[in-house]
């Protein structure tokens, strides 16, 4: 805020000193002019500074706290912003005869929504309602794990007043407009319960052992350090496995096994997947389990020449 007003105030030295006389005339018949947009701007630059260390503030507090959610809290932040230099903006018009109806206009209440309706395209308008919708709905907030795409996995860094930006597992910033976001099914890992059910999923050969494949799939996931105990009681009751595998289809060249196991996240279930897979894979091999891959039999068939 300082280094504006400073900006601000070096910037008229410099004009006056190096204006030219003849324009002095000019400069004294504007002054007020040229007073009035210096106040609106010089208050715009403070209110606007000042906001953003309140909410600064609070986005701290709020973010130090256990479970705080600062999704709010920034969107108002860029909201308040957004309408300080609007508001500005406008009472700067006034100073210009020939623009003073449009202000007017626009600070008579509902004239603000139809002159924001008029200027704003329809992606910018549709983007705004649905930032605000995101606010008010919370199908995920800053801070949240959510999936878009199977490729586009990653943390929610910031929701604005356009676009909501991730940051994926690759560390790249990915911003996606709030209109598009709201049309897509998003999953969110962080909401009511963190805990992943990850499939483990591998294909054997029609001449392994089944039951031998399934014993291994379900050792090597429940001693995984990761994998955790869902099971209810009465599930325990029952004695059923904590690790479930079954046969899920029979493919043209391999028989498909899946196994249910549990862990606390996404980022964990990632991490203990891929384990499983390297870990299940060397015991396949020690126990003569084979995983099918693709053959190709060339066939070459002898013609003798027509006689």
């Amino acid at each position: 805020m300082l280094n504006s007003l400073w900006l601000l105030l070096g910037g008229l030295i410099l004009s006056l000193a190096y204006i030219e006389k003849n324009l002095y005339d000019v400069v004294e018949e504007n002054f007020w002019l040229i007073f009035y947009l210096g106040v609106v701007l010089t208050t715009t630059v403070v209110l606007a500074a000042l906001v953003q260390t309140f909410f600064s503030r609070a986005i701290r507090k709020r973010t130090e706290m256990d479970e705080g959610d600062p999704t709010s809290h920034k969107f108002l932040r860029y909201l308040t912003l957004f309408g300080i230099y609007f508001i500005g903006t406008l009472f700067a018009i006034l100073a210009f005869p020939s623009l003073r109806g449009v202000a007017t206009t626009a600070l008579s209440g509902a004239g603000v929504i139809t002159v924001i309706t008029g200027i704003a395209s329809k992606e910018a308008l549709a983007n705004l309602i649905g930032g605000v919708f995101i606010i008010i709905f919370k199908p995920f907030r800053v801070g949240n794990v959510i999936k878009i795409t199977d490729q586009l996995v990653g943390t929610v860094v910031d929701i604005t007043l356009r676009h909501t930006v991730i940051r994926d597992f690759k560390n790249k910033m990915i911003i996606i407009p709030n209109a598009i976001i709201n049309q897509e099914k998003v999953t969110n890992y962080n909401l009511i319960d963190k805990k992943i059910c990850q499939w483990i999923e591998i294909g054997i050969s029609y001449d392994s052992d089944i039951d031998l494949a399934k014993k291994i799939m379900q050792e090597e996931c429940e001693n995984h350090p990761s994998s955790e105990d869902c099971r209810t009681f009465r599930e325990k009751e029952k004695q059923v496995p904590k690790v479930v595998v079954r046969v899920i289809s029979l493919a043209e060249s391999a028989v498909t096994l899946r196994a249910w196991t549990w862990t606390k996240d996404y980022p964990t279930a990632f991490v203990m997947k891929c384990d499983l897979f390297e870990c299940i894979k060397k015991r396949f091999e020690k126990e003569g389990i084979e995983i099918p891959y693709p053959h190709t039999k060339i066939l070459f068939k002898n013609r003798e020449p027509a006689s």
